[in-house]
């Protein structure tokens, strides 16, 4: 899918898109993913009579929609149905329709690689070495990132487990360590290094930068651990804290070499 301000171009359609900044994923119109889809001269009734047969089934699939105002053919903005991308990927299995059929086959080679990787967990680290070495990273970068991923999951697995609900606590959370440890919320490091909303900040971090994420949240799950902190301003203040351990490091580091460890390069 290719991607414009606003528009996800497919099969060179357009989808109309949205960024919720909450969130931190994209959301795309449902009736033009089911226009594209069904070849219907009239998407709007097509998916009004889909949603309906798919409530009568039971399915969370129109729950999971969302209503965001989107702008029409006409220049104005209007309400309509939008999913994020997974909410997306099972319509399409909803949809008979030739058109369906490569993404079908993508998601049932994705569902089977997702078996592999819950029988073998290796193979998911396998796999995601392999994709950036593809896009050119070298070793020793690669080799850290894959250590903050587990660092990161260690923390969120904490937090999960303590009262904080994936999405906007997370976000909350997270960004109290990059406070502690770079004196920035996720948006404004995102927005030094030139880099969009959807883009993965970490991708885009210098080795020293990824060591100083690394501690901050490795002290933050032993803070919270140690402190057995529960609810969320509870693991707040175990974040602010750990954020703090990286940041005294971070200063350190620039006192002794005499220059900034925040880069504004990105990896793009």
């Amino acid at each position: 899918m290719e991607e414009t301000k606003g528009i996800a171009l497919f099969e060179g359609r357009g989808v109309r898109k949205e960024w919720d900044p909450k969130q931190e994923k994209w959301f795309f119109s449902i009736v033009d993913i089911v226009g594209i889809l069904s070849n219907s001269k009239d998407p709007r009734n097509y998916w009004k009579v889909l949603k309906s047969r798919l409530n009568d089934e039971g399915s969370e699939l129109v729950t999971k929609c969302n209503q965001l105002k989107m702008k029409s053919s006409d220049g104005k903005y209007y309400s309509t149905d939008a999913g994020d991308l997974e909410t997306i990927l099972r319509l399409v299995q909803s949809v008979p329709s030739p058109n369906a059929e490569p993404l079908k086959l993508w998601l049932a080679r994705l569902g089977s690689e997702r078996l592999e990787e819950i029988q073998d967990p290796e193979l998911a680290i396998d796999r995601a070495k392999a994709t950036y070495e593809k896009k050119g990273y070298p070793k020793d970068w690669i080799d850290k990132r894959m250590r903050g991923i587990n660092v990161r999951h260690s923390l969120t697995d904490e937090w999960k487990n303590r009262g904080a609900k994936k999405g906007q606590d997370f976000a909350i959370l997270t960004d109290e360590i990059y406070k502690g440890t770079f004196e920035m919320t996720t948006r404004e490091y995102k927005k030094l290094k030139s880099l969009g909303k959807e883009n993965n900040l970490r991708d885009h971090m210098n080795d020293i930068e990824l060591i100083l994420t690394m501690l901050g949240e490795a002290a933050t799950t032993k803070l919270t651990q140690d402190r057995d902190s529960k609810g969320i301003e509870p693991l707040q203040k175990d974040a602010k804290d750990g954020g703090r351990v990286a940041g005294r490091t971070r200063k350190d580091i620039e006192k002794q070499g005499g220059k900034k460890v925040i880069s504004t390069k990105n990896n793009s």
